[in-house]
């Protein structure tokens, strides 16, 4: 005998009255008949069933795979209910998994709760509704009943959850899902292994994913594309593309997913050789250039140094977004031409595009970066009024960054002052790095305490704060902010500089002897100092701040890497072809100086790319005007 709810034992005993009526007339009586037994006591006995009433479940089943929208499921939920199927666990997991596709997770939660019986495909569509859900606790707990119900995962739950995992970069959790891996014997299962290696590259576990992706038996092309974007994100970009050679060598075929993955691995790179040969590749695979393969473009080129090729990129779209026209303009923006990226705005909203906060953040970092602060304080005085884009902590930032590299340092506290957004790290930074250009001690020292409370473990903030004091003498203060960093066990960013030639990529830090032609690059670099200073180049020892003698001093700044990327950058390559360099730092003052005498007088264009902005080098000046 089957136990049922009073609702399903009154439509069940009706059902040869009820299964003949329009959907609509079933589903207004559950509703009714629903109330009116919530109102009775429970003494009715259950229901017992014919056992040869038999009525087909293919029936109900296509029944529930047309329904269009939530209405038209309830109603084929009443009438399941009406011909008796709901203890037909097949039926009752179909109607579990219409409710969650059709995004009904409280009804679907519902439903899952009252079910008799569960199997493996329940737990599982249950797991998944709420993670498509974006109900990371509720998908976590199932999940951890599902493990304590003894019921077996299968390779559909177990993705769910390590997905949820990976968007919440929750590494603890995902090494316990990973443990439960290995118990349920599915380590090897294609679809987990998958879903492991992007939840390790995700949380930035990059060895721990790559271990698992070398050991798989069958790489899939998301596999692959998962593990070429982790090593991106993880900051070496090189090896993504490595592995984008290794998978074409292997057969595999990218799609317009991979190369939007593959294009931004070559931003990060900032090589120019790679990108060229990444457009050669996707021209050649006749991929079309839609919104976000086209932007991605965009940003690649930008990024590597030409914006002229950004900007073929941009004008050969045939559909452009909001994202497309902010991409442009910042692209402009980072590489010192404010007016340019300005022009963008207007012709951005005769197009009919209306700008969101992104386009704002790379208009307003134009301005900054280009001194245009008439023009930046406009933007950020119509965003609200004008475009109704409220000012949040990132455009607030690019308002300080904006005065505090004018010089304008009590308007910018007193913009601090006044935000009624909560202050990020950003905001703090960028105000701290005004007050070491105008080396304004007082200033830095508030600044730099209320950004450690907010970040105690960044030692580029340490760093910073101690240059500051070390630039204005005061060596004690400086020792602390060192004795600080130490007791912490902080280490300083070590700096590096990156150039490609012949598609390799060579790397320097400072003093660097590793490379091949060390000796070489010594020795040019050395008679080249002694034609700069000939010139007019004074080696500015400030940038070098530690209190030991101005001999050493000079002796550090010339090994600077950008001076010894540079240097082999003339011994191998031709002449009068430009230089293209990357830091990871911001290029200190000297080697900024240190270049444009070089561009001078080797007559070649240098275009540095730092952690903040670009820098084109022709003829002894820098389009960043020394503004940067």
């Amino acid at each position: 005998m089957l136990k049922l709810t009073k609702t399903q034992t009154f439509l069940a005993a009706n059902h040869e009255r009820f299964r003949l009526l329009p959907l609509s007339q079933l589903a207004a009586i559950a509703d009714t008949q629903e109330t009116s037994l919530k109102s009775q006591t429970h003494t009715q006995k259950p229901l017992e069933l014919h056992p040869s009433l038999h009525i087909d479940p293919k029936y109900f089943v296509s029944v529930l795979l047309n329904c269009k929208n939530i209405f038209q499921i309830k109603q084929a939920h009443a009438q399941i209910v009406a011909n008796g199927l709901l203890t037909n666990l097949f039926v009752s997991n179909k109607l579990l998994y219409i409710y969650v596709q059709h995004k009904a997770i409280d009804e679907a939660h519902a439903f899952f709760g009252g079910m008799r019986e569960k199997d493996p495909v329940s737990w599982s569509v249950m797991v998944g509704g709420f993670a498509k859900d974006g109900d990371f606790v509720n998908c976590f707990r199932t999940f951890k009943e599902l493990t304590r119900c003894s019921v077996q995962p299968d390779n559909y739950t177990l993705p769910f959850v390590l997905r949820v995992c990976r968007d919440r970069m929750d590494l603890l959790m995902g090494s316990l899902v990973h443990g439960v891996v290995l118990k349920s014997g599915l380590c090897w299962d294609h679809f987990v292994c998958a879903a492991l290696v992007d939840m390790y590259a995700k949380c930035r576990v990059i060895d721990d994913a790559r271990k698992l992706f070398d050991d798989m038996h069958k790489k899939d092309l998301v596999t692959w594309t998962v593990m070429i974007d982790g090593y991106a994100e993880c900051g070496n970009a090189k090896e993504s593309l490595v592995l984008f050679d290794w998978m074409r060598e292997e057969g595999i075929v990218p799609d317009k997913i991979t190369m939007v993955t593959v294009v931004n691995a070559c931003s990060k790179l900032g090589a120019m050789h790679k990108a060229r040969f990444v457009h050669d590749y996707i021209c050649s695979m006749k991929f079309s250039l839609n919104v976000i393969l086209g932007t991605a473009m965009i940003d690649m080129y930008a990024k590597c140094g030409s914006v002229d090729f950004a900007r073929e990129i941009f004008d050969g779209m045939r559909e452009k977004n909001v994202i497309s026209w902010s991409v442009m303009i910042a692209a402009y923006g980072y590489h010192g031409q404010g007016k340019k990226a300005l022009d963008l705005f207007p012709m951005m909203l005769n197009c009919g595009i209306m700008p969101n906060r992104i386009t704002f953040v790379s208009l307003l970092y134009a301005c900054s970066h280009a001194g245009l602060v008439d023009e930046g304080f406009e933007l950020f005085n119509i965003m609200w009024d004008k475009y109704g884009v409220k000012p949040d902590v990132k455009h607030c930032t690019c308002i300080v960054d904006l005065l505090g590299r004018a010089g304008r340092l009590d308007e910018a506290l007193k913009l601090i002052e006044n935000m009624t957004v909560e202050k990020d790290e950003g905001l703090w930074s960028a105000f701290l790095a005004a007050c070491r250009i105008h080396k304004h001690v007082e200033l830095a020292e508030w600044a730099a305490k209320s950004l450690l409370e907010l970040q105690p473990q960044n030692p580029s903030h340490y760093v910073l704060l101690s240059n500051i004091y070390a630039n204005a003498g005061m060596w004690e203060d400086m020792a602390k902010v060192r004795n600080s960093m130490t007791k912490r066990n902080l280490k300083k960013i070590p700096g590096w500089t990156w150039i490609e030639v012949d598609n390799k990529i060579h790397q320097f830090s400072v003093g660097d002897k590793s490379h091949p032609l060390s000796k070489e690059i010594y020795g040019l670099l050395k008679s080249l100092i002694e034609k700069l200073e000939l010139a007019g180049y004074v080696p500015d020892t400030n940038f070098v701040l530690h209190d030991v003698d101005e001999e050493v001093k000079v002796g550090m700044l010339y090994t600077h890497s950008e001076k010894l990327a540079i240097t082999f950058g003339l011994i191998a390559t031709p002449e009068g072809t430009p230089i293209r360099i990357t830091k990871n730092l911001r290029v200190c003052g000297d080697c900024h100086t240190f270049i444009k005498f070089v561009s001078a007088i080797t007559k070649r264009s240098i275009i540095v790319r730092d952690s903040n902005r670009f820098h084109h080098f022709n003829e002894g000046a820098c389009s960043c005007g020394d503004y940067w």
